[in-house]
């Protein structure tokens, strides 16, 4: 999708090509109608700014659109539209030894019952061990600190995600590739 073609979009077609980036249906909304964007810079600091200022009503819907770490299959059957991309993102997942892995399993669940919604963590670049001594630092916080936690590293996903649904086309958008 270049930046022309996403400002050219109906609201509810932009609407849904942002949610392919971040599932909170109001995030999504002001995105849409906030266009035309003259630049990406200008996607991603609005995108910030909006979602700086949600309830956690709509973090805690976002946070519904992703796998545990490493469940790529519960993605696929709940949100097809954001799989591909969450598999991508969470490579590092793929390659860990089964003892990380049983454990992430183990731990993902345990947060789960503790704060209500999964461990969130932009996993892009990431290795398994890593995501784990993160998901075993965070399980022990409160559940206030960790939807703000989950939301910080949520945006992260979400800016990740604009930038390469908007960049992976060979059309200028204000952001070098590289």
């Amino acid at each position: 999708m270049t930046l022309t073609e996403l400002n050219q979009l109906s609201k509810s077609q932009a609407a849904a090509w942002f949610s392919e980036c971040c599932a909170a249906p109001v995030w999504c909304q002001k995105m849409a109608s906030n266009r035309p964007y003259g630049t990406v810079d200008s996607i991603l600091v609005y995108a910030t700014t909006v979602w700086a200022n949600l309830p956690n009503e709509e973090y805690l819907l976002a946070f519904e659109a992703h796998p545990m770490i490493g469940d790529i299959a519960s993605l696929k059957k709940k949100y097809a539209s954001t799989s591909d991309t969450a598999q991508q993102e969470q490579s590092g997942a793929q390659s860990a030894e089964p003892q990380v892995l049983q454990e992430l399993a183990q731990l993902n669940h345990e947060y789960l019952a503790k704060h209500g919604f999964i461990f969130i963590i932009c996993a892009t670049g990431l290795s398994a061990q890593k995501m784990l001594d993160a998901l075993k630092s965070r399980i022990v916080n409160s559940t206030t600190a960790e939807i703000k936690n989950a939301a910080q590293e949520q945006i992260k996903i979400t800016l990740l995600r604009i930038t390469k649904n908007i960049t992976s086309s060979r059309q200028p958008t204000g952001i070098p590739h590289g």
